[in-house]
């Protein structure tokens, strides 16, 4: 015990901050396999291995036993699998006053059951059941029919949950969608993960249920065309009245694993009586490999929404929630067009246990006549073990549109964070 605490303790004072993570144990029990065997790093990033799983449709088996018939071939148990997590949140805001967040699991931090896995040869489950936190309100669920055609896989993938219309079907670790970044949502707000990546800045990964078509290829890439309503589990959707098109390219480039893609949101939508649009257009980037004998990760994301006049976009950072800290957003008699340009990077300093991690956010907020709104993400993490892991996030927000506000809390957050999976 005295030597882990110590090793916690010498890259922590190394690294200083750091950030978190999401993963689902259950297929490591159907395959058999640790959960390396499909994450770059740490979870939840995705390697190569882990895209193949998942754009199969979560159907790949391993040791485990199957129950099999005529048509039939599933496994004997039905895998489940539990997400919990501790964290202590300091906010600051322009006065330096502060306020301090403590989460534990099922009361401020996670606590979720999931449960899914192969259905049959090309049909595949996941759903994620929270009992406390924030998964107790953006619980998800997926239902993938993704069939080989020639060395592709072609279908269906219907779905709900909480992070956008790309949980649908998401292979790139560009932060599309929430399952696949290089740290997860630590402590209430989401500051950190604004940083790093554009979508989430943007607020793209909002509640969503749809259907998406999928063509998937592991050497090429993928693209998905769907539809989708802006509401969440446990809410039905009785149209889909906005539209999803994804496309990634897959490639090496010179012995990095590379990803270049681009998302589209378009439609209109009645919230409550009120015409409302979802419009942004988001391009992402990504290389995996090795520099120095270190894995190093790094992703790329620009996203931008226009203003809207007439219905207001929701996906304009102006009126989006998870900027100025998570306060509710003011609205505003012009919405401007809001932009975000984002880096991120994770650096494996001590392989299969640290990271250090840094982003760097320059954005426009429409809602603020299109003013600054910039941030700096610095992190780290160590790996207790494969599916437990201890983060520091510090992440500091600066521009224009941080001035003259009358609750500024958040203009920085440093976030310690404790999440396990089993």
């Amino acid at each position: 015990m005295k030597k882990i605490v110590l090793s916690i303790a010498a890259v922590m004072a190394a690294a200083a901050f750091a950030p978190e993570a999401s993963a689902v144990p259950v297929f490591a029990r159907q395959t058999g396999m640790a959960c390396s065997a499909c994450h770059f790093q740490h979870f939840p990033l995705l390697n190569g291995f882990g895209r193949a799983f998942k754009s199969a449709g979560f159907t790949m088996m391993g040791a485990q036993g199957k129950v099999e018939g005529e048509h039939l071939e599933l496994p004997n148990v039905l895998n489940m699998a539990v997400l919990s997590s501790a964290y202590y949140q300091n906010e600051k805001n322009t006065g330096g006053a502060a306020a301090p967040k403590i989460g534990v699991p099922g009361s401020g931090g996670e606590l979720s059951i999931f449960f899914g896995g192969r259905i049959s040869e090309s049909a595949g489950f996941l759903s994620e059941l929270g009992v406390g936190g924030p998964g107790a309100a953006l619980g998800a669920a997926k239902l993938a029919l993704l069939f080989p055609v020639a060395d592709s896989r072609v279908g269906l993938v219907a779905y709900t949950g909480g992070q956008g219309a790309a949980y649908g079907f998401e292979l790139l670790n560009t932060g599309a969608a929430d399952t696949h970044k290089m740290m997860g949502n630590a402590g209430p707000n989401k500051q950190h993960v604004a940083a790093a990546y554009a979508g989430s800045y943007m607020g793209t990964r909002s509640n969503a249920t749809g259907a998406s078509l999928v063509a998937s290829n592991d050497n090429l890439g993928f693209i998905t065309v769907g539809k989708y309503a802006s509401v969440g589990p446990g809410v039905g959707a009785n149209t889909l009245p906005l539209t999803y098109v994804r496309a990634a390219g897959i490639f090496d480039l010179g012995g990095f694993d590379a990803g270049v893609g681009i998302q589209s949101f378009s439609g209109n939508m009645n919230a409550l009586g009120l015409m409302q649009s979802a419009k942004a257009t988001v391009v992402d980037a990504q290389l995996q490999g090795e520099v120095g004998g270190m894995g190093t990760g790094i992703y790329v994301t620009y996203a931008t929404a226009p203003g809207d006049a007439v219905n207001a976009n929701i996906m304009n950072a102006g009126w989006s929630p998870i900027t100025k800290g998570g306060n509710a957003p003011v609205a505003a008699l012009v919405q401007g067009t809001s932009t975000s340009f984002n880096i991120a990077g994770s650096l494996e300093v001590i392989p299969g246990i640290a990271t250090l991690q840094a982003a760097v956010r320059r954005a426009k907020n429409g809602n603020y006549a299109q003013t600054g709104d910039n941030s700096i993400m610095i992190g780290a993490t160590y790996e207790l073990a494969q599916n437990i892991e201890l983060g520091l996030n510090y992440t500091s927000n600066s521009g224009s549109a941080w001035n003259g506000l009358v609750n500024p809390m958040g203009k920085s957050a440093t976030t310690l964070l404790l999440e396990a999976l089993f």
